[in-house]
């Protein structure tokens, strides 16, 4: 998709600018349905210091794959979307921050067979770093937002598997491959996870302390034959009020990544 291709398809939607990592990014996004937030800073924070090749699934908007890029200048990264108008609006995103020389929006079903994926321009075993931010809601539960992006936060149990697969496949020998989730997911999740990597570990996030897990980062590495670890839980907010604690203010302004 050429960038004029990219800037009619926005044009025909309503996004708001968004800024994160205290103004260092400015993301587009529409303004209904899914929006990145502080799952996607948390994602792209994550991504390991000296990882040269990000493979972003779901990427949406490109927003994590934004922020890992904005700390890390020697990474490249491929951002994989389903949704042509979210393609479009990644690329222009990665264009106005500046990052077009070095990363790429595919047009692409990520659980469409392997074949079709690396004839599409995604190489198998080649990515150092495989990172995703899957659908959460259940379909049986309820309906996304909107119906246009149901989708991008609609998943089924098999489905979820499929995503840790696809990451499998192309996470090169000894990277890393990390999700983010909902609590409640992470059997499932830890489940797919465990039978594809090693040295599996699991960080919950909580709301406050003393509350109970509300997200899990999930990290494997390819090939390693190194224990599962369940890391100590960290949680966001001070004990009163909507203040971050010290180490995700830190994140979220942009001044430090998240060390796990």
């Amino acid at each position: 998709m050429s960038l004029d291709e990219a800037t009619d398809l926005v044009k025909q939607q309503t996004l708001t600018r968004d800024a994160f990592l205290g103004g260092r990014l400015t993301v587009s996004q529409p303004g209904n349905g899914f929006r990145a937030g502080l799952d996607s800073v948390l994602l792209g924070a994550a991504v390991h210091r000296q990882s040269r090749r990000l493979l972003d699934l779901g990427a949406g908007a490109g927003t994590a794959a934004l922020v890992a890029m904005a700390d890390l200048p020697y990474l490249g990264a491929t951002l994989v979307e389903a949704d042509s108008a979210l393609v479009a609006v990644a690329a222009l995103n990665i264009d106005a921050n500046g990052m077009a020389e070095r990363s790429r929006v595919l047009a692409l079903d990520l659980t469409a067979p392997g074949k079709l994926r690396v004839a599409a321009g995604l190489p198998a075993d080649h990515f150092t770093s495989v990172i995703a931010n899957p659908p959460f809601f259940d379909p049986a539960r309820g309906t996304a937002p909107s119906s246009t992006r149901s989708g991008a936060r609609h998943m089924d149990d098999a489905a979820l598997d499929r995503w840790v697969k696809t990451a499998a496949s192309h996470a090169a020998p000894g990277g890393e491959v990390i999700f983010i989730h909902v609590a409640e997911a992470l059997p499932l999740l830890l489940a797919a996870v465990s039978q594809r990597f090693g040295a599996v570990n699991v960080l919950p996030l909580l709301p406050r302390d003393g509350e109970a897990a509300s997200r899990v980062l999930v990290r494997g590495i390819k090939g390693s034959r190194a224990p599962f670890a369940l890391l100590a839980a960290r949680p966001l907010h001070e004990p009163a009020g909507r203040a971050f604690r010290p180490e995700f203010d830190a994140i979220f302004r942009g001044a430090a990544r998240l060390i796990w």
